[in-house]
């Protein structure tokens, strides 16, 4: 139920005699692994907006900062409440907090530069906690609680004090609790709710004026927190519904209030009937924050409330904004969209397993700069400019971070900034968009995996991308493990995982999708098999030094060549520009292919004379998927411009088959893996869902039905399916 830094440590450490003295002191090393303020924040927030998949949301994140805030002035407000009764005399509850406020400055100024002197001395910080730091971690976590528990303050107190100084840089904070959290978890929580069980007598509630305290309490405890909330966030502009949501939210008691009242009891300023009261209200206002928090702030009213925000439909009738609304009757934006043909800006689905296929695939997008003769600075002719460079394509690549429930995962999300700067795929995209003439950039999203195509639809949003390219995994699962077998590579289709992942992408994409295969794309292919059976060679070199190396000897030929079968559909004409498009590159060469068999010929020309002849013009469009004359037309005029310099490296033809499949298929066999010393072909259909059977599945469903058999026939090429954006 709880899991998140706040509880890490404050349970893992007991060292008293009594079972309840030591469970206390082990919540009260509590906040020391998360360091800064997030150490005092009660985990069972963060695990509801978790499951309710909020953290991403304005809800989720004003939310958790400020139960932050909350629970900061909660701990000080018990510091003082415990001194108090502790303290015989007003002067001696005086001393008690001087002392406490020096040792909070002592640990401060003293004690934090010697942890960070320690850390940097042991490389800690770079290289994550030894045993001997994670030890040092919890001895000053035991040493702060023992302290304020002599001066007269609680335990836990200190331990709070303590998480204050532990340092997040490097994510050290993370790292420690990647170490204790299970532990933590698994044994010293469970403790805890027992204890709390125990301490808790349902015996006492045993008339109706109690019952009626519990009601009040409960009525008292949630309108307070649910109205203020509420009224607060619709102060600052957000909308009813949201805020509803937050006061939901913030209206939750979870583990910090238990551990209140476990301290209130110890400290006899509740009694044991008051002490159940404030449970049974804990438990209710917990068990309730969830259904609620679903009812007022579903997915659908996310989707309606970004879409608004983003000035696309109308919030009262909830149908898209008309371009005649604009002055002079034409949206800006949607007439940017569509004066270019050609794809301005791409998001990238960055993984580790797909890296090096994706660099080579970016590649032929971008340009290496310049052939002109560099001369140095001092000598460089006064007045002479350097040639301007065409706009380059923005790339923006997102790579997913998996959040689960664990302490070190949720810890994750406040530290998204610092992921994103130091990510070692995020600053490669970076470095080789430089070297590409490629406008590029990134980011880190730490979401669920269940959230990771919701997350790339939004990110494509926000970023008005033309183009969402999304890399089929090479080993078929969501994560992107460095270590690659061949059998789940040779597997990597039969993903149900990823499958339903690139479909829920597709179906939810509001601008064009293109799913990439990989198959030896830029050079790269799977190490074969070697024999390890020695053969008798005469030799002057030893049997291990002739042993096979997987040497990566440079390219001879750089060349790339893409064949497009088309077929007609709004995804072939997005197919074919971006070809023309790919081909402008100076390394690939294309073949372009359009396939009609005679029965379409005859009956585009008996629909050209209906037209022609005033009769319906309805009547020339198929819907089983077949070419129409809109198809033929466009084919035409586009291949018939094409610009000078593709002249003499895309060949366009056309051809009238029986069977259109069948044909395109041999003609790829003759067009691709032809030259095995380039840096690999390319496939490029259009995904044409249209065409799909209602039973069709997995990766037929993801990549259409010519891409599935492209891919099932053998053939040594990268596959690279294209839809067109859906119609909203």
């Amino acid at each position: 139920m709880a899991t998140t830094v706040t509880h890490s440590f404050t349970k893992t450490v007991s060292v008293t005699s009594t079972a309840a003295s030591s469970t206390s002191r082990a919540k009260s090393q509590g906040g020391i692994l998360e360091g800064g303020n997030p150490s005092v924040y009660d985990p069972t927030n963060p695990i509801i907006i978790f499951i309710i998949q909020l953290l991403g949301t304005p809800v989720g994140v004003i939310t958790l900062a400020a139960g932050v805030g909350n629970d900061v002035v909660g701990w000080i407000l018990l510091a003082l409440c415990v001194a108090l009764v502790n303290a015989g005399s007003g002067i001696t509850a005086l001393w008690v907090l001087l002392t406490c406020v020096g040792y909070a400055l002592f640990l401060y100024f003293a004690v934090r530069p010697a942890l960070l002197w320690i850390l940097r001395r042991t490389h800690s910080i770079e290289n994550g906690p030894s045993q001997s730091i994670v030890a040092l971690t919890l001895l000053i976590a035991i040493t702060s609680a023992f302290f304020t528990g002599v001066i007269g303050v609680h335990p836990i107190f200190g331990a709070f004090m303590a998480g204050l100084i532990c340092p997040h840089e490097g994510g050290f904070a993370i790292k420690v609790t990647e170490k204790v959290e299970d532990l933590v978890s698994t044994l010293f929580l469970p403790l805890y709710f027992a204890l709390s069980g125990l301490s808790t007598n349902l015996g006492l509630l045993n008339n109706g004026i109690t019952w009626a305290y519990v009601i009040g309490v409960i009525a008292i405890a949630f309108l307070a927190k649910f109205s203020g909330a509420s009224v607060s966030a619709r102060l600052n502009g957000l909308m009813w519904r949201e805020s509803f949501s937050i006061g939901a939210l913030m209206s939750c008691k979870g583990l910090v209030e238990l551990i209140v009242l476990n301290i209130g009891l110890q400290a006899k300023i509740l009694s044991q009937r008051t002490f159940t009261i404030f449970v049974v209200m804990a438990l209710v206002t917990t068990f309730a924050t969830t259904p609620l928090t679903s009812a007022l702030y579903p997915p659908w009213y996310q989707k309606k409330l970004e879409a608004w925000k983003r000035g696309e439909i109308d919030w009262n009738t909830g149908s898209l904004i008309d371009p005649t609304d604009h002055e002079d009757g034409v949206d800006p934006i949607a007439a940017e969209k569509a004066s270019s043909s050609s794809v301005r800006r791409l998001l990238v689905y960055l993984r580790l397993d797909n890296m090096p296929s994706l660099i080579a695939f970016m590649s032929l997008l971008g340009s290496t700069g310049s052939a002109a003769t560099k001369a140095h600075p001092s000598k460089q002719p006064v007045g002479e400019d350097a040639d301007q460079p065409k706009r380059a394509v923005e790339i923006h690549g997102v790579r997913m971070v998996g959040l689960t429930d664990r302490d070190s995962s949720v810890m994750q999300v406040s530290e998204s900034e610092e992921y994103s700067a130091h990510d070692p795929l995020v600053n490669t995209l970076r470095t080789f968009g430089q070297m590409q003439n490629l406008a590029a950039s990134g980011e880190v999203a730490i979401v669920p995996e269940s959230g990771y195509a919701d997350m790339l639809v939004t990110k494509a949003a926000d970023a008005e991308s033309n183009m969402i390219l999304l890399p089929w995994s090479e080993t078929g699962s969501m994560s992107d493990t460095q270590i690659i077998s061949s059998d789940s590579v040779r597997n990597k289709l039969a993903s149900n995982t990823y499958s339903q992942f690139v479909s829920t992408v597709l179906n939810n994409a509001r601008c064009s999708t293109a799913v990439f295969v990989n198959r030896g794309f830029g050079g790269s292919s799977v190490l074969r098999d070697r024999s390890r059976v020695l053969s008798r060679t005469m030799s002057s070199f030893s049997i291990h030094s002739a042993n096979p190396r997987d040497q990566v000897r440079p390219l001879t030929d750089r060349s790339h060549h893409i064949f497009m079968p088309f077929f007609g559909g709004a995804d072939d004409k997005k197919a074919l520009r971006f070809v023309l498009q790919l081909a402008q590159n100076s390394d690939v060469t294309a073949t372009i292919v359009h396939y009609d068999t005679v029965e379409e010929r005859d009956r585009l020309l008996i629909s050209g004379h209906e037209q022609k002849t005033g009769h319906d013009k309805s009547a020339t469009v198929n819907v089983t998927g077949n070419l129409t004359t809109a198809d033929a037309v466009f084919f035409s005029s586009v291949t018939t411009s094409l610009p000078a310099g593709l002249g003499s490296r895309v060949l366009v033809e056309s051809c009238q088959v029986e069977d259109r499949v069948s044909a395109a298929i041999e003609r790829a066999k003759l067009e691709v893996a032809q030259n095995p010393r380039n840096a690999g072909d390319l496939v490029v259909v259009g995904r044409n869902a249209n065409r799909l059977s209602i039973d069709a599945g997995g990766s037929k469903k993801c990549l259409g039905a010519f891409a599935e058999v492209v891919l099932a026939s053998g053939l040594r090429t990268s596959v690279l399916a294209v839809q067109v954006a859906q119609e909203t």
